[in-house]
C-alpha cells in the first residue's frame, strides 16, 4: 500500500532522511518513533507528497512519487487522513462544520455530508457537540473532531503527527482507543510518536528513524 524505495529526501538543503526504505501494508498499525528532528514529520509528509525524495521512489496505492502530477496530489490526499499534534481546527466554525469542511472541498452533496459527519461524530463520541466551537472543547475533544475530520472521506490511511502530544495521559490513552478501533474497522494507521508508554500500552509495529535511516523492530 505504501512503499518507500531507497529514498533521499532534502529541505532547504540540509538533508532529513538517507537510503530510506519500508513498506506499510492495508490495514497495519505502526508507530514511527525517533528523537525530535529525526525526520518523522518529513515521512508522513512524503507519504501525502507534500516533500518529494531527490532520490529513490515513493509508492502509495496506485501513485508514485516519480510519475505524479500536480493535478493529481489533491485526488491521493481525499485518500489520505492527517491528524496533527495542534489539531489545525478552523476557530470560527463548529464541530460539524470543522468535519464537513473535509467534504464540501470536494463538492460533495449536503445529504451525504450530513450522513457522514454525523457518523464520524458519534465514532468518536462527539455528537452532542457538534454545534460547539472550539474554544468550547478540550484538548481531548479537539483531537477528536481532527480525527473525525480525518476519516470522514473514508481514507485508506491515517497519518497521526504526535496526535498525543498536548494531551495529558488518560486523554492520550482515550485517543488511542478511538485509533485502534478506527484501525480495526480497515484503515491503517501509522503515527508519530515519543510516548513510550502508549507503545507499551498498545503494541504494535515500531519503525525507528535513526541518523537518517529507518530501523525497523
Amino acid at each position: 500500500m505504501i512503499e518507500f524505495y531507497n529514498v533521499k529526501i532534502s529541505i532547504d538543503q540540509r538533508l532529513i532522511l538517507s537510503d530510506i526504505s519500508f513498506r506499510l501494508v492495508r490495514g497495519e498499525f505502526a508507530y514511527l518513533i525517533g528523537p525530535s528532528g529525526a525526520g518523522k514529520s518529513t515521512v508522513l509528509r512524503a507519504i501525502y507528497m507534500d516533500v518529494f525524495p531527490i532520490e529513490g521512489t515513493i509508492i502509495v496505492e496506485n501513485y508514485s512519487s516519480v510519475k505524479i502530477k500536480p493535478k493529481e496530489i489533491p485526488y491521493l490526499r481525499r485518500k489520505v487522513g492527517v491528524v496533527f499534534q495542534d489539531f489545525n481546527l478552523l476557530n470560527d466554525r463548529n464541530v460539524f462544520e470543522n468535519v464537513a469542511f473535509a467534504l464540501r472541498v470536494i463538492g460533495a452533496k449536503n445529504s451525504e455530508i450530513k450522513r457522514r459527519v454525523l457518523r464520524v461524530l458519534a465514532e468518536v463520541g462527539l455528537s452532542h457537540k457538534r454545534n460547539h466551537l472550539p474554544e468550547e472543547l478540550s484538548g481531548g475533544e479537539k483531537q477528536r473532531v481532527a480525527i473525525a475530520r480525518a476519516i470522514v472521506n473514508e481514507p485508506f490511511i491515517v497519518l497521526a503527527d504526535e496526535p498525543t502530544g498536548n494531551l495529558d495521559d488518560q486523554t492520550a490513552t482515550e485517543i488511542m482507543y478511538i485509533l485502534e478501533k478506527i484501525n480495526k474497522q480497515g484503515t491503517a494507521v501509522l503515527m508519530a510518536t515519543h510516548n513510550n508508554t502508549l507503545i507499551r500500552q498498545f503494541p504494535h509495529r515500531v519503525i525507528s528513524i535513526k541518523e537518517g535511516e529507518l530501523q525497523q523492530g
